[in-house]
């Protein structure tokens, strides 16, 4: 008695406080119950109305009628939804609602509720006399046992009665459970009547294919009550250009990093949103879809579509999953990411449904990349804020035939969970040879490379001058550069015989990238600088000779050209020569 009494003074007070959490926040109902007739809503909202000052009642989408209390602001309405399911003063499955299903009003807050008397803060509890007659609590309503349901007849008559919004918003809420996935019009043809015996079925109902009246309230409270959960709202970013539904209790407006609007994760959800918005053309997009698949946030498995004027993205690790998309409409690029933990599937995948069937550019805009400052470098590579997925390492190799396989050193691919040629084409380790010191890497897809090497088969001349083509800083220049020296011994060091001794000053990233003669022809592989004690002159370097290269690889089943020299090349033709048959190799975790 104490605590109800207590509970019933909260609830005096506390409606005082909701407008001003309501000015704050969207507004939001307790939805208690839903009655099929007026009538009968109207009567259990008189009987809530004993205990309640704020009952009110609504017509729903679905055609019967809800019983709420509200409205508050969206905490508010959390802590009163618990506090009154723990005081066992409303059904178990009572929920929050954001409105949206609500129609006109059959009971407007205070219509319903009685005259109760002022409660003042309760005193000391009297001593009870034994005489006096014991007082009953007041109860909360009982729940009143469930109506006949309609028969199939009686079904397709009150669908007939239906409005299209109605209907859409039925399809919508099959859409949302994964029942349904054809377009949104409100037709009841042959895929949506197969999604309603679906879902049907998956309640244990028989699966007529026409849900009957309290079968399509209890899809919608269902479809209601998940998107609550979610915050699941409309958001027009004017800035973008995009129209657009959020799960606004996972995520919240963050900045503007053109190309981009940033929506961070609330508490520790995990989930983050972006919104993609630019001018471009076709080159703008492939470089957007290029540029995205180094982000930590776009794992590298995953199925990925590219056409003309659109692209797709989904990547997945066990960690991380992800899907992106964007598409190229009169020369603006708009589009939107998802990002979440791949233990909340479930969820974001009707998320994503939302997202997907609600997004819509609109006007003539996109973002202003001046909005805000950003230096150069981020400008170029539009991921300010990003964090780019980035190798272990690179190095670099010489493509051996027209199919795309590289020769590379074997230090290069030690370890590597994945390996890339050239950034974009993933590869398999076919050959490693520790001892000799190469690797063989085939490309899961064939490549067609501009230049494959031929390797000189005739002795070379020391004291002749020599070039590496290769990757010095790794991943971080778009094409190799040429480093020239001389070729110094025809031995290593402790008389080697397949090594070759340069006079050159190369870098780790170097290390697989071919050396070539004046001609252009391959005198061998630069192989990493020795480790040890000793340290060698910053200018003396190795090469692996071209015969010991090409047994190896005929061994392996790859048949490398050849070639006996020849005149001097223009510096500018050997460039050319080396940036076309030298790769890029990357060893990723």
């Amino acid at each position: 008695m104490m605590r109800q009494a207590i509970f019933l003074l909260w609830l005096a007070v506390f409606p005082a406080a909701a407008p001003l959490a309501a000015q704050e926040q969207a507004q939001v109902w307790v939805q208690i119950e839903a009655r099929p007739t007026e009538a009968e809503a109207d009567a259990r909202a008189r009987a809530y109305a004993e205990l309640f000052p704020d009952v009110s009642g609504y017509r729903l989408a679905s055609g019967w009628y809800g019983i709420v209390l509200g409205p508050y602001g969206p905490d508010v309405a959390r802590l009163r939804l618990q506090d009154l399911r723990d005081a066992g003063m409303i059904p178990p499955d009572s929920f929050i609602a954001d409105g949206r299903n609500f129609r006109e009003a059959f009971a407007a807050p205070g219509q319903v509720r009685p005259e109760i008397e002022a409660l003042a803060v309760p005193g000391p509890e009297p001593i009870p006399d034994e005489d006096a007659a014991v007082a009953t609590p007041v109860a909360p309503p009982e729940a009143a046992p469930p109506l006949p349901d309609e028969t199939p007849a009686e079904a397709q008559q009150s669908e007939a009665r239906l409005s299209l919004a109605e209907r859409q918003e039925l399809q919508a809420a099959l859409q949302w459970f994964g029942f349904y996935t054809a377009a949104i019009d409100g037709a009841f043809g042959s895929g949506t009547r197969a999604s309603m015996a679906a879902w049907q079925g998956a309640q244990g109902l028989e699966a007529t294919g026409v849900l009957t009246a309290r079968q399509r309230a209890a899809l919608l409270d269902s479809y209601d009550r998940a998107q609550a959960e979610l915050g699941l709202e409309t958001v027009t970013e004017e800035e973008a250009g995009i129209r657009i539904i959020l799960p606004t209790s996972l995520v919240r407006f963050d900045r503007y990093d053109p190309p981009f609007v940033h929506y961070a994760p609330l508490d520790d959800t995990g989930v983050q949103v972006m919104l993609i918005s630019e001018p471009g053309d076709q080159g703008t997009l492939y470089g957007l879809y290029d540029i995205l698949q180094t982000l930590e946030v776009v794992p590298p498995e995953g199925n990925r579509e590219r056409s003309a004027s659109s692209f797709t993205i989904e990547g997945r690790s066990d960690t991380l999953a992800s899907y992106t998309h964007a598409e190229l409409r009169g020369g603006l690029i708009k589009g939107f990411m998802l990002v979440w933990r791949p233990d909340e599937d479930e969820r974001m995948a009707r998320v994503l449904t939302a997202m997907r069937s609600s997004f819509r550019p609109f006007g003539d805009r996109a973002l202003d990349p001046g909005m805000v400052e950003l230096s150069e470098e981020q400008r170029r590579g539009m991921l300010a804020g990003l964090e780019v997925r980035k190798p272990r390492q690179s190095r670099s190799g010489i493509f051996v035939d027209a199919k795309g396989t590289v020769l590379t050193s074997a230090e290069a691919v030690a370890g590597c969970g994945r390996v890339t040629i050239d950034r974009d084409h993933d590869a398999r380790v076919a050959l490693a040879d520790p001892a000799l010191g190469i690797a063989v890497l085939k490309p899961e897809r064939a490549m067609a490379p501009r230049v494959t090497a031929s390797f000189r088969s005739g002795a070379a001349r020391l004291g002749s001058p020599v070039a590496v083509a290769g990757y010095p800083y790794e991943d971080v220049l778009p094409a190799p550069t040429l480093t020239f020296g001389t070729l110094d011994g025809l031995t290593g060091l402790e008389g080697e015989p397949n090594l070759r001794r340069l006079s050159l000053v190369a870098r780790p990233g170097d290390a697989g990238g071919p050396v070539l003669d004046g001609s252009g022809a391959v005198l061998g592989m630069l192989v990493a600088p020795p480790q040890g004690a000793r340290q060698l002159p910053a200018e003396v370097s190795f090469a692996l000779a071209p015969e010991a290269l090409t047994a190896r690889l005929a061994e392996a089943g790859v048949l490398p050209r050849m070639s006996e020299g020849g005149g001097a090349l223009a510096p500018e033709d050997l460039a050319r020569l080396g940036d076309g048959m030298t790769a890029l190799v990357s060893c990723w975790d």
